[in-house]
């Protein structure tokens, strides 16, 4: 087990343990789960599925409070904050990206980027949403919402509206996994280079070897275990 905490790490998780209830009597998710990322660090969590990947980031996000052990995101200690003040702790410095894009269907595809921005109280979320959108290449789709859009735009909206605020770390769950191998290839290429344009550090789960390859480092998991790299 680790015994200190690295003061600069946006991410460090030790002995972090998973229970959840189920009609068969209690399943253990996440057993005993060390994992650092330093800033700027781009790591690729990989395994088979059902190995707690997926949970591993809803518990590192403060997504699912975790049954024992520590969870620090950007230094805080998680157990320590309820569910608002975790939220605030995400807002405009955590983002996320699923595989299914969620998006709200009622918002253009600026309304989508810019609101998150809003709800920060940041200033000319409007002009940033814009600015972001032809980032990744969807200038001229400001005004569509996202059923007039393809799976790969809708993606990208997604992938604009997570870095536009700017996040110290963002956590990526599949987010090619819905798409065609083009889209994909696509989607990838951009979310790596915008990262690191950025500088976030990136938590990829993904089962795309090729995708997994091209992080700083592989994290695997393996029945509810970290059972390599783990650590830089």
């Amino acid at each position: 087990m680790i015994q200190t905490t690295p003061a600069d790490a946006p991410l460090f998780l030790d002995d972090v343990t998973l229970t959840l209830p189920s009609t068969a009597g209690p399943v253990a998710i996440l057993r005993g789960v060390d994992f650092t990322v330093s800033p700027g660090e781009r790591v690729a969590v990989v395994g088979p599925s059902g190995c707690g990947k997926s949970s591993l980031i809803a518990v590192a996000a403060g997504l699912e409070r975790p049954t024992s052990g520590t969870v620090r995101l950007l230094g805080e200690d998680l157990a320590r904050l309820d569910e608002d003040r975790r939220a605030r702790l995400r807002r405009g410095r955590v983002s996320l990206v699923f595989q299914s894009f969620h998006l709200l269907p009622n918002m253009t595809a600026q309304e989508n980027v810019a609101t998150p921005l809003e709800i920060a109280g940041a200033r000319g979320a409007a002009q940033t949403a814009r600015d972001w959108l032809g980032r990744v290449g969807l200038a001229s789709r400001l005004d569509h919402y996202p059923h007039q859009l393809s799976g790969g735009e809708q993606q990208r909206v997604a992938l604009a509206r997570a870095l536009a605020a700017n996040p110290a770390l963002l956590f990526a769950d599949e987010p090619t996994g819905n798409l065609d191998s083009a889209n994909a290839a696509a989607v990838a290429d951009l979310m790596l280079a915008l990262v690191a344009e950025t500088g976030a550090a990136l938590v990829l789960v993904t089962h795309d070897d090729a995708l997994a390859a091209r992080a700083d480092r592989k994290a695997r998991m393996a029945d509810g275990r970290m059972v390599e790299g783990a650590h830089a």
